[in-house]
């Protein structure tokens, strides 16, 4: 027999006897690939919605904005319409009039509105797109735009006042000319102390007649020109020569297409970072499930090992056949993570409610599945390779019989456990001997934990915004919303770690806790050491997590002013972590406890 073929049929024999192990180690394998993937091909999604928008839209390449020399009355500047005649400009809408209008109430709802005077026909650019009900028909009808409309809850058919007038909501729409809410004041609010007000400023339409009765001395009139150009790339250019008026207080200021797509962008380009940062937590955790339950399986597997080597195999064919299952297991899992995150990615990719459409469906390219696949196989050779090692340099005596190994005595830790508790002493003692599945454990417990406290800081900075501003900020939301669903995927791959990290430890501790038990320890003593094993590291995984999920969120805020959850929720998350490990971890601690001490002190059964 080839020696392919023999370490094949050695290594499928082996999948299908332990099927069940077999299917976990796949699943944590998928699961790291699938959120590599996608932190990997959402980078790549560039052409944004703005595109379609625009051209539903007959959206401006430069849209801008001046005020008349009068505090409150008197047509658009010459400086503006002078624009019009410009070298270059192919067509153009307006100038309209607009308005900032601190005082708009809907329903319970408290905000701001900048509002555009437009006729009631069709613009030859930016004409914004209706999605629900229809344009405007009078003097008291408005036409919301949609992401502002979501903030409030404002649906056609209500009724909405102005600084205290009444206005009928005709129409909800969208627009390429105006970044979508929160981020409206782009330009044109005014007075200054808008600014501060911005994060809760919406666009909105009504008439001409009706934009120009609600200016006040207070909050003047503005007015906004719509250009084409000939070349839209060169909008940048043109902005430069034209945005300096000889009266500076008057305008135009201006913006392009560039700027406002991105803008509008921002919400998705976020995304993608959120996403990617933690998809490698994700990854990180999934590793993790798959180092835990490869040296569980070795250590279920040293009896084989043993049989294999009385039949004539050489240490480097016991190796190879270890590592050539979960070799084949990591490419099958690179497969099933290639096309999980390629399903998953358009979920995370939608515009929001100011633009129209999706974004592209993200490619997966060939450095893509390249880095999938190697990250799979190195994976799997870094995770199985020191076991691997270990299994096959066991002598074939020792493997046979599977005695136990004796444990490696510090007489500092002796001195620290000895006056503990039955429990505790077991625990410790555990924890001890195994540091680097200890660190393993601690790890997963930080990364989950670090998921948890940046969703409680992103639900503060939510409802600080909130409580400031009237309204909630659709970004910070939808980063919650992320967050959450990684944060939830974070517990799942984290409550099988504990599991997966109590089982490989009931395995390898088989031996000593028989003998614990031969000494006068009880099954229940023996279980509650196994689970104490767990808790220890986990507190102490708890503890680092806090710091770490406060400056995970930070990192993905991208600076601005931090608000932190109350104290005594950070450390209420912190304490719940020992009992909910203490629950996962209870069974297969106490199914290991019940094993008869004299088979285990025997022998292991074939």
């Amino acid at each position: 027999m080839g020696r392919l073929r023999l370490l094949a049929r050695l290594a499928a024999r082996d999948l299908r006897r332990r099927r069940t192990e077999a299917l976990l180690l796949l699943l944590a394998f998928t699961a790291a690939m699938t959120t590599l993937t996608l932190g990997l091909i959402l980078g790549d999604v560039t052409d944004q919605p703005y595109q379609q928008t625009r051209a539903a839209t007959h959206g401006p390449d430069v849209v801008a904005l001046a005020y008349p020399p009068a505090r409150n009355a008197g047509p658009a500047p010459k400086t503006l319409t002078q624009l019009v005649s410009t070298s270059g400009v192919t067509a153009h809408s307006g100038p309209f009039p607009a308005v900032w209008v601190p005082h708009l109430q809907a329903d319970s709802h408290s905000a701001s509105a900048q509002v555009m005077g437009r006729a009631t026909r069709t613009a030859p650019v930016d004409q914004p797109h209706v999605t629900n009900g229809g344009w405007l028909t009078g003097d008291g009808t408005v036409v919301v735009e949609r992401s502002f409309a979501d903030a409030l809850g404002i649906r056609v058919g209500a009724t909405l006042s102005l600084d205290g007038r009444p206005f009928h909501v005709v129409g909800i729409a969208v627009t390429a000319a105006v970044p979508p809410f929160p981020q409206v004041c782009t330009i044109g609010c005014e007075p200054a102390t808008t600014r501060a007000q911005g994060d809760r400023t919406g666009l909105l339409w009504a008439t001409v007649t009706a934009t120009r009765s609600l200016a006040t001395t207070e909050h003047r009139l503005s007015y906004v020109l719509n250009l084409k150009l000939s070349d839209p790339d060169a909008a940048q250019q043109f902005m430069t020569a034209h945005n300096l008026a000889p009266d500076t207080t008057t305008g135009p200021f201006m913006n392009t297409w560039h700027t406002i797509s991105w803008q509008d962008g921002k919400v998705i380009e976020m995304e993608q970072r959120d996403l990617a940062i933690g998809s490698w937590l994700l990854g990180l955790l999934a590793v993790a499930s798959v180092a835990v339950l490869v040296g569980g399986r070795m250590a279920d597997q040293i009896r084989r090992v043993g049989l294999l080597k009385a039949a004539g195999a050489t240490p480097g064919l016991i190796a190879m056949t270890l590592l050539v299952e979960y070799v084949f297991l990591a490419l099958v899992a690179a497969g099933l993570g290639l096309i999980g995150g390629r399903l998953a990615a358009p979920l995370f990719t939608g515009p929001g409610a100011g633009l129209l459409g999706t974004a592209q469906a993200p490619s997966i390219t060939a450095g893509t599945v390249t880095k999938v696949v190697f990250t799979a196989v190195a994976v799997a050779a870094a995770a199985t390779f020191v076991p691997t090692l270990r299994a096959a340099r066991t002598s074939t005596v020792r493997a046979l019989t599977d005695a136990a190994r004796p444990p490696r005595r510090a007489a500092v830790l002796i001195t620290l456990s000895a006056r503990l508790p039955v429990t505790l002493l077991i625990g410790f003692r555990l924890a001890a001997r195994r540091p680097r599945r200890t660190l393993l454990s601690i790890a997963s417990v930080m990364v989950t934990i670090a998921g948890l406290v940046a969703v409680l800081t992103s639900r503060a900075q939510t409802s600080a915004q909130v409580q400031a501003a009237g309204l909630g900020n659709p970004q910070v939301d939808r980063l919650a919303k992320v967050l959450l669903a990684l944060t939830v995927t974070m517990v799942v791959l984290a409550a099988v770690n504990a599991i997966f990290i109590t089982w490989a430890t009931v395995l390898d501790a088989r031996h000593i806790s028989a003998l614990t038990r031969a000494l006068g320890a009880t099954p229940r003593q023996v279980s509650a050491g196994l689970s104490a094993a767990q808790v220890l590291p986990a507190l102490l995984g708890a503890t680092l997590g806090i710091p770490v999920g406060i400056g995970l969120f930070a990192a993905v805020r991208h600076g601005g002013t931090m608000t932190y959850p109350p104290i005594w929720t950070l450390a209420a998350t912190a304490v719940a972590t020992a009992p909910i490990v203490a629950a996962l971890t209870a069974l297969p601690a106490r199914l290991g406890a019940r094993r008869p001490v004299a088979e285990t002190l025997s022998a292991e059964s074939a």
